[in-house]
């Protein structure tokens, strides 16, 4: 069967930059730097994609080129033979799964709350009616499993209906619209009084938050949200890289994919931050509650609260829509690499098994409240998050890197034939030293002491 390709490499771009901007940037970025001492958590939060993301991306691009299949087949196609790299791509798909299994939960969050705020249900709302609001929607299983499935079945029905005619359109449209709406927030949360102090919790890092917690916690938290946003490890973006021809190097193209991340968590940092300090600045570090209860509050007590609020949701639910539609071309690229079926059957027989995986998060806020699998206060949503990032994605970009460093795998000089055919950036010649010891041994080191931290501290 002939590999689709995209029609554009703007389509390439922005496919790969919609799996990339999601979630990540506006609910997990803000309120991890709320938590973790903004400036200084940041700073970190940067030097990891750039040092390790970003590398570790063109690594994921240039299997994915080569190869010509999804993390299914990939290195089935390009491993020596009898090696075992192959199993990565049974890792790859579970970890697309369990992304997918927490994610469209908390995107049906998003698009719950951009039709409350629409409606305007919290004009005049007092703080803890706005806090009982967010309380009401968990313990309810009919509003999280039902927009779960909304999610789900709108994600797949775009992917069954073609990658170009449907995938990579509404992408372009979705992505488009993401920005435009990203900039308008942006400009008015400059105007607002808290801007000064926004922007200098943000940007200017502050070593008290050492007091608060170990410097390996929040590296450790920084290096998982630069695997998380860019979604590198799981084989997520390697797909787009077999749906693109060879006419472009794929050091370029990883930077413009990671710097246009970059930006949309920035951003979305300042119009969180300036909004907060301007009307909630106590409120900083309200942890995963500061979009859902922070936010809604300080919207309410805004000029035009009602409408900056329905922007601003409706932003994030193009985020995670534009995710959502990403990973699941990947889940459904991966079945027909394995199985030869259409795009269409691939779809319909994801929908049941998505659904399925994700009402233990869905239903973890209320049925399933009594169950914490991960001891007092936890629920299947932490549970499935810590499997992912600080587990699947680490690991699995040490395998993607190590595959293509040594002679045991598909080797240096294949990577770096593949990774610079074509016009654009070239990527240094003379960095196997660093792909071979230095990112492994951070990726390991971190690892070992956040398990300590999580576990031991």
């Amino acid at each position: 069967m002939e590999r689709e390709r995209l029609g554009s490499r703007l389509g390439f771009i922005f496919m790969s930059a919609s799996c990339a901007i999601g979630l990540g940037n506006v609910w997990r970025f803000p309120h991890l730097a709320g938590s973790y001492g903004g400036g200084f958590f940041l700073l970190i939060f940067i030097a990891c994609l750039l040092l390790l993301s970003l590398p570790i991306l063109a690594v994921e691009f240039a299997v994915g080129r080569a190869s010509q299949r999804s993390i299914a087949r990939s290195f089935h196609q390009l491993q020596p033979q009898g090696t075992k790299w192959s199993l990565m791509g049974y890792v790859g798909m579970a970890g697309n799964y369990i992304l997918m299994m927490f994610y469209t939960t908390i995107s049906g969050w998003m698009i719950n709350y951009f039709f409350r705020l629409a409606r305007g249900d919290f004009s005049g709302a007092t703080p803890d009616q706005v806090g009982q609001t967010f309380g009401s929607m968990l313990a309810s299983p009919f509003q999280n499993v039902g927009w779960m499935v909304v999610m789900v079945v709108a994600g797949f029905l775009v992917c069954a209906l073609g990658l170009r005619n449907s995938v990579e359109r509404v992408t372009k449209i979705m992505m488009s619209g993401l920005l435009v709406i990203l900039l308008v927030l942006t400009v008015n949360g400059l105007t607002l009084s808290g801007a000064r102090e926004g922007l200098a919790f943000l940007f200017v890092p502050r070593l008290d938050i050492l007091n608060e917690y170990s410097l390996f916690k929040i590296i450790s938290e920084a290096m998982g949200q630069a695997f998380f946003t860019v979604s590198v490890g799981m084989g997520s973006m390697a797909i787009f890289g077999s749906y693109i021809g060879k006419d472009r190097r794929l050091l370029g193209e990883s930077i413009n994919v990671g710097l246009l991340d970059m930006t949309v968590s920035l951003l979305s940092g300042i119009v969180v931050f300036t909004a907060v300090f301007t009307f909630a600045p106590g409120s900083v570090a309200a942890g995963p509650g500061l979009v859902f209860v922070t936010l809604p509050n300080v919207f309410a007590a805004m000029p035009l609260g009602r409408f900056w609020g329905a922007l601003f949701f409706l932003f994030i639910t193009f985020a995670a829509f534009t995710t959502v539609i990403a990973v699941f071309e990947n889940l459904i690229s991966c079945f027909t690499d394995i199985t030869g079926w259409s795009r269409k059957k691939a779809a319909l027989a994801n929908i049941p098994i998505v659904i399925a995986g994700s009402l233990p998060v869905a239903l973890g806020f209320n049925v399933l409240s009594g169950v914490q699998p991960m001891g007092e206060g936890s629920g299947f949503l932490d549970l499935y998050d810590f499997a992912l990032s600080n587990n699947i994605l680490p690991l699995g970009a040490l395998v993607y890197v190590l595959f293509c460093m040594t002679k045991l795998g598909w080797g240096y000089q294949n990577f770096m034939t593949e990774v610079n055919e074509g016009k654009g950036l070239r990527f240094p010649s003379n960095l196997k030293w660093y792909f071979t010891f230095i990112i492994p041994a951070v990726i390991l080191f971190v690892l070992t002491m956040s398990y300590i931290d999580k576990f031991a501290g």
